[in-house]
Order: C-alpha cells, then structure tokens, then sequence
C-alpha cells in the first residue's frame, strides 16, 4: 500500500524514549538507532506535523502503578526510578511539542492523547519507541480502535528480545497498521512541500499559505 501523508494532520507518538527503557539491552535495533531514526522522524515533522513523547513515571511508593497478580511482572527499583532514569535521553531531537506522562503501557488510556490529538484535526499517528510489543503495540491497537490511521517505524523501535519485536512486527501490528522503514515514512513525509528533506536538519518550514477568501 502506497505511503502518504498529510503533515499537518500528521503526528508521531514517540513511546517512552528514557534512559530506563532504552537501557534495558533492547533487540533488535540498539539504543543509538531507535534515537537517530526517533530523530530523524521529529525533524521530518517538526512545524508541520505534531510530536509527542511519552514518559512512563510513577507516584512514590508505586501507588498508581498497576500492581494486579501477574505471572511476570515489571521489575522496579524498590527505592523508586531516579530522576536520571526518568529522563529522556539527552541525544533525542528536536524538542517534542507536547510530553504526556503515563502508567501503564498504552499512551492512550488514563491521559489526555486522544484529546489533544482531536483538537489538532490529526488523522495519522506514527507511533515508535519501545517497548515494540508492549507500549508501542498497545497504543498502536487503541489508535486503531479510535479510527486513527497508524504507521509504525519498525527501525524506530525494540524490545526486550528479538522474538517479542519480530513477533508484533510480522504478526500484530500488520493488522492495526502499515509497517514501515523510517526511510519510507520520511520519502513519503517529503513529498510534500510542507516537509523537509530526508534526513536533512533544516530550519522548520513555513506552512503553506492560504488562499485569500473571495468576496
């Protein structure tokens, strides 16, 4: 399926790029590649589409984390996440036009996303980030479910291990979203006149000018 976008009712949803999950040993693309494709994504975007990026923080004492009886459960500091694990990390760019904190693995569920993405008429998100099978599938599938058009940037994501990304990549996310290089999704973005060139770290462009109303 042809790739094409409208950059201004286009947003990327960047999941969870912090120095605790991108420093989990994530496969199959390494920490340095999810945050030069993140990059390269929010630059493509940046004054004509919107970007987001998610932060998964907690209250102290994990109050409002999700603590139901599972057979695997997310591991955490007793002590709590520091502030240098919460932070994003430093090579990330450009800076994000809003952040949305969240709980649980979904950037949907308990926040204001589906809200400010309405207000903002946007139609497609791109969502990327880690975890592939659990944070970015997760808002992929509720994205779906509320009719907005999802691309994924494979490249842009990983997980705890190979299989798990391989898995939602080839089986899962095929069927809620169009799976795509960052490559693809930036030619496609470029395309264009309200998108910078690919790859290329350039001034944000203007919008393009509205036809005067006729009397």
């Amino acid at each position: 399926m042809t790739l094409a976008f409208e950059p201004r009712r286009t947003a990327l949803v960047l999941i969870d790029p912090q120095n605790w999950t991108l420093e989990l040993g994530i496969a199959p693309h390494v920490t340095a590649t999810v945050v030069n494709n993140a990059s390269a994504l929010g630059r493509a975007l940046q004054g004509a589409g919107f970007v987001i990026w998610t932060r998964a923080a907690f209250s102290n004492g994990y109050a409002d984390m999700l603590q139901v009886p599972v057979d695997m459960a997310l591991r955490v500091p007793e002590s709590g996440l520091s502030d240098e694990a919460l932070a994003f990390n430093p090579l990330l760019e450009p800076t994000p036009d809003l952040v949305i904190t969240k709980r649980q693995w979904s950037a949907f569920y308990g926040t204001e996303l589906d809200l400010q993405l309405r207000r903002r008429r946007i139609e497609t998100v791109i969502i990327a980030g880690a975890m592939t099978n659990f944070g970015v599938e997760s808002t992929a599938r509720d994205a779906w479910q509320r009719n907005y058009a999802v691309v994924i940037a494979e490249d842009a994501c990983s997980s705890i291990n190979l299989e798990m990304h391989e898995f939602a990549i080839a089986s899962t996310l095929p069927r809620i979203a169009r799976v795509r290089s960052t490559r693809e999704i930036i030619e496609a973005l470029s395309t264009s006149s309200a998108a910078p060139a690919l790859f290329t770290p350039s001034p944000a462009p203007r919008r393009r000018s509205e036809p005067a109303a006729r009397p």
